[in-house]
């Protein structure tokens, strides 16, 4: 973010290890149970996911600047929201202590996050109202817990678009333009039919990295061109196997399986990422900030083979994030202070040039510097305006209080199809199962 996890790094870390890093980072920025260092200064720390973070080295920087006695902690915990840095933050929160001033929460599990109320501040109170018109109303809106509390301020959107190696695709003897190739993916039909040519040819890679990755592309726009529901409806009831959407993207994963077009690369293993180097795969389902981790991953060798297109259907978001201040900061003023800083339409703008996360404030994506932005590591990718009109008419997806927790059981499922192998209608079954058990035992 994303999500799957968002925004790779260079090793993926195991829960324990995750949980450990976690907890050591609370208290290693050296401040006192009061929020004070050594020196009097006011310590902040702030915690996200993902291995590029949300683009604030440089605004953490300016910030100090600009605020004498406040010092900033920055954090990126871990890459994985669903499986290590959510339980994690849980835990903490549940324990009242542990978990940084300002904490993010990713699109996916902001409705388990807003379903807790008590442990967070309300920013209304320090005149965090006033950002309202700074965002959409569902972005605003989703920050907000169950009773009104203004509980956390969007920093980006997913967006949505289609990453893919111009080197395989040459190989196979396909279309390389961004624009040519996007016309020929206009809709999922095309995507297949592209999928097997390249399929038809010797390159040895697949044409899709990742069954999960692909899965979430095509549930989130199934779902947001319907009613908005994909696991849960709005009464917070698991519906998960009456969802279209969700079958919808379901089948079509096993159709591009059955076809053997979808690789068994689990994302942000070191697998994954050798492969988003090697060239094991030559099309990945990019967000916005997805941008960022394949020039961490792919390197500086593969620039220029890496290319980003329109997605296939035109529209979608996956993933965007908001930040947070959990009741037990000992600096709750300073720390919704920060918060405003961050979520700024101008910082918004900087964490976009700094790690591709496309802004939530619709002022920062008209912005020339966003609008206008073009990615060079990407042949020069026009990618602001491709995130632009991917957002343009996206209509938002409800996510339940349990919608990460299931979404994690659910795609470990999906890799059941690759090969097409299993039969598909026996992997259904065990994919709402897998959920069902989830809101079952409510883990």
């Amino acid at each position: 973010m994303t999500h799957t996890p968002r925004r790779g790094i260079r090793t993926a870390l195991s829960a324990t290890a995750a949980a450990a890093l976690v907890l050591a980072g609370a208290t290693a920025c050296g401040n006192s149970d009061d929020g004070l260092d050594a020196d009097g200064n006011i310590v902040l720390t702030v915690q996200v996911f993902g291995g590029a973070g949300f683009g604030y080295d440089e605004l953490v920087k300016q910030y100090e600047k600009d605020n004498p006695g406040i010092k900033v902690d920055y954090q990126v915990v871990t890459p994985d929201y669903d499986n290590e840095y959510r339980p994690n933050l849980i835990q903490q929160l549940d324990a009242g202590s542990g978990a940084g001033d300002i904490v993010a929460v990713e699109e996916q599990g902001v409705g388990q996050m807003m379903a807790m109320s008590d442990y967070w501040v309300d920013l209304a109170e320090y005149g965090l109202d006033a950002r309202e018109s700074d965002y959409t109303a569902w972005k605003w809106e989703q920050g907000h817990t169950l009773d009104g509390k203004l509980a956390g301020l969007g920093t980006d959107v997913g967006g949505m678009a289609m990453c893919y190696r111009t080197d395989l695709f040459e190989q196979a003897g396909l279309p390389t333009d961004r624009d040519e190739v996007g016309a020929l993916w206009a809709d999922w039909d095309g995507f297949t039919e592209l999928g097997e040519q390249f399929a038809a040819s010797d390159v040895d890679a697949s044409f899709v990295d990742s069954p999960s990755q692909l899965y979430n592309t095509r549930m989130i726009q199934e779902a947001g061109n319907a009613d908005g529901i994909s696991y849960f409806d709005r009464q917070n009831d698991y519906v998960l196997g009456e969802s279209a959407a969700v079958r919808t993207a379901f089948d079509y994963v096993a159709e591009l399986s059955e076809k053997d077009l979808v690789g068994n690369f689990r994302s942000w293993t070191d697998e994954w990422i050798q492969a988003t180097q090697a060239g094991g795969f030559a099309t990945m389902a990019c967000p916005a900030w997805m941008l960022g981790v394949i020039i961490d991953h792919a390197g500086e060798e593969n620039a220029g083979n890496w290319d980003v297109a329109a997605i296939p259907g035109g529209s979608g978001n996956w993933g965007g994030s908001w930040l947070s201040v959990p009741t037990q900061s000992p600096h709750p003023a300073e720390a919704a202070a920060l918060v405003d800083y961050l979520s700024s339409p101008d910082s918004q703008i900087a964490a976009f040039e700094a790690v591709s996360n496309f802004p939530s404030a619709p002022a920062a994506q008209a912005d020339p510097v966003v609008a206008d932005m073009t990615n060079e590591y990407f042949n020069d990718a026009p990618s602001g305006q491709i995130f632009a009109d991917s957002v343009a008419d996206y209509r938002p997806v409800f996510f339940g209080e349990m919608h990460s927790a299931v979404r994690g059981a659910v795609e470990d499922v999906l890799f059941q199809l690759v090969g097409g192998t299993d039969d598909p209608d026996a992997v259904w079954t065990a994919f709402v199962a897998a959920g069902q058990e989830v809101v079952d035992t409510g883990v």
